[in-house]
């Protein structure tokens, strides 16, 4: 990221909450240069999405979805085992009507 995390964080948190969704840092992290999970939740059909930064071998970066599973309780397990391992690590929490990400960089789709 070029901002430091803590201010792409909150324009992240801004952009959600803008397009009508809740949004709330669930874990806070190194303000420099954590790293960032996304929990994107839709409350409508009980489903979420996961997504975390990532690094193309050309240096591009874009979002993935590192879990396969659309239950939080799947998701959740696997945040808690990043941060274990990572304790920079900051989760951004997005519920929507729709499950939307508001992430204005690239997603590749699982």
């Amino acid at each position: 990221m070029l901002l430091s995390t803590d201010i792409w964080v909150g324009a992240l948190i801004r952009r959600a909450e803008q397009g009508g969704a809740f949004a709330v840092v669930a874990r806070k992290g190194d303000p420099r240069a954590g790293s960032v999970l996304v929990k994107a939740v839709n409350r409508g059909d009980g489903t979420a999405r996961l997504y975390s930064e990532a690094t193309r071998g050309d240096g591009e970066r874009f979002w993935m979805q590192p879990v396969a599973s659309d239950r939080e309780p799947d998701l959740d397990a696997y945040i808690g085992r990043t941060a274990r391992i990572d304790p920079d690590i900051w989760v951004v929490e997005i519920e929507d009507r729709e499950g939307r990400h508001f992430l204005t960089e690239a997603v590749e789709a699982r």
